[in-house]
């Protein structure tokens, strides 16, 4: 196989448009970080060049992971059956050799940012490839992702400041519980698979009106810590209105999925949650550098 085709398998296997969900909190944790140390929101192009490769790196680490051990499982799964290893297009042997280089990667680029980037490293590998496992032992697997993603945006802040402060904080709570709702949704389409198959999952556990439910209850509390991270940060009124939109595509994601109509579940997983995330950073493009000049 030529390198475009085998990069492209290699894409489609970790999935790497979806690092759109992450990435904009992480450079939005990053900039409101710079505007509180440095009084401008701009943090250098050093710090936004090693975030955006330890982001991307940690994503793929994750990614190919999460596809080589649950390759048995995906394997059974109509819906995944297709996917790059259980269909033999990559070899668990090249997965893993992707995650290793990954981390590598990772690890190179936290120790360009500061210590304590790089001290969190070992806690954040086993987050990264601890989350496969969970689904097989508890349904609350969802909250270990939302964790997991989480830690981008509060990362994105410590990359600045090298330390822990309250609005890394909040901006970890946003993506946590942006996280449980979104994988929730998602986790409709493999019910029933689940039940039979003794996968653990909230729509498993509950059922797919329930968890529709607690998803919506997840978001809920979703955009109560968007209004709450622009407290916490001193925010201008230009992030509010980037949160009531945010509110607003929440909104949208719940209304055009029904526990009887599953059928535009990836609309609202991926297109819905892609404008939320990149909503999130314009309008904290837009906060930073209003406060920046005013």
């Amino acid at each position: 196989m030529s390198v475009a085709p085998r990069l492209k398998t290699y894409l489609n296997l970790v999935k790497f448009e979806h690092t759109v969900f992450a990435l904009p909190f992480a450079y939005a944790g990053m900039l409101l970080a710079s505007m509180t140390q440095n009084g401008t929101g701009w943090p250098g192009l050093g710090v936004v060049i090693w975030v955006t490769v330890a982001m991307a790196a940690a994503r793929t680490a994750a990614m190919g992971a999460n596809r080589v051990i649950d390759r048995a499982i995906d394997a059974r799964n109509p819906r995944t059956a297709g996917r790059e290893v259980p269909a033999g297009k990559v070899r668990p042997a090249q997965a893993w050799a992707l995650v290793g280089v990954s981390l590598a990667v990772m690890a190179f680029a936290a120790a360009q940012l500061n210590p304590l980037c790089l001290a969190l490293l070992p806690l954040a590998v086993v987050f990264l490839i601890g989350y496969p496992y969970t689904k097989r032992y508890t349904w609350l697997c969802h909250a270990w992702l939302g964790v997991t993603d989480g830690a981008a945006a509060a990362g994105g802040y410590v990359a600045v400041t090298g330390h822990f402060a309250p609005t890394a904080w909040v901006l970890w709570a946003v993506v946590i519980f942006w996280m449980i709702g979104l994988d929730v949704i998602y986790g409709t389409l493999d019910r029933d698979f689940d039940v039979k198959n003794g996968i653990k999952s909230i729509p498993a556990r509950f059922g797919i009106p329930r968890a529709l439910k607690i998803a919506a209850a997840s978001h809920a509390l979703t955009f109560a810590l968007l209004l709450l991270a622009g407290v916490v940060a001193g925010a201008s009124g230009w992030y509010y209105l980037a949160a009531v939109a945010m509110g607003a595509i929440l909104l949208y994601e719940h209304r055009i999925i029904n526990p009887n109509d599953l059928g535009r579940v990836n609309v609202a997983f991926f297109d819905a949650n892609m404008w939320l995330a990149l909503t999130m950073l314009a309008g904290v493009i837009v906060d930073v550098t209003w406060r920046t000049l005013t």
